[in-house]
């Protein structure tokens, strides 16, 4: 996942990114032309500098202003935000969440990146790993909660102190495991999401999740 990709390409090649906001857009102005309200969000990957954010937001709200010069009846207001996916991220999100109206935590590439692990090949050792107790659990099934969770909550906590009413949510496979999500909504997060045949278990889950955290505020 390291090198030239993400927002990296946007800095580099802005016009992909001006394809990619056009055509969602023009989409979703043709969606709200038949009197569905829509609601997209643009969101930036891979963001480690608010400089990267900050620039590329200006631009993703140019093209839409360009898109919407054309469609002046359109009921679109698309929301700017970034996946919080890299450590200096979540460690800067205080200043990130200045250019982001939500965050979106990429947990996979989170914990890639936090532990110098790669999916590709971690399933090779992460197994002796864990049989010899080195790991409790494997970090790309469910959260880390020590490391990998410690730099989401600072990423959180940095994020609501700029904007008090930041978005908070997680993508990634993390989303559709019970234990993952029990943390994320200690964190405060909004919503989870995941692969399609992990929501049936994820929304339960998360109803889980919401009367586990309303019995400890009882007690």
């Amino acid at each position: 996942m390291l090198g030239h990709r993400g927002c990296r390409l946007g800095v580099t090649f802005p016009e992909i990114y001006r394809m990619q906001v056009r055509a969602i857009v023009l989409a979703a102005c043709a969606v709200s032309a038949t009197g569905v309200d829509v609601h997209p969000e643009i969101m930036v990957p891979l963001v480690a500098h608010v400089r990267e954010l900050s620039r590329l937001r200006a631009l993703v709200e140019e093209e839409i202003r360009q898109v919407l010069l054309s469609h002046p009846d359109a009921r679109v207001k698309p929301a700017i935000g970034t996946m919080i996916e890299v450590p200096r991220a979540a460690l800067t999100a205080d200043q990130i969440a200045a250019h982001a109206d939500f965050f979106s935590f990429g947990t996979n590439d989170l914990t890639q990146t936090g532990y110098a692990l790669s999916r590709d090949d971690a399933g090779k050792f992460l197994p002796d790993y864990i049989e010899e107790g080195i790991l409790g659990d494997d970090p790309f099934v469910s959260v880390d909660e020590e490391g990998i969770g410690r730099l989401m909550q600072i990423g959180v906590e940095g994020g609501r102190r700029t904007r008090k009413n930041l978005k908070v949510g997680i993508c990634g496979e993390h989303g559709g495991d019970p234990k993952s999500i029990l943390f994320c909504a200690r964190l405060g997060f909004d919503y989870v999401s995941c692969s399609p045949f992990r929501v049936p278990v994820a929304r339960l889950a998360a109803a889980q999740a919401a009367a586990e955290l309303g019995r400890e505020k009882r007690r």
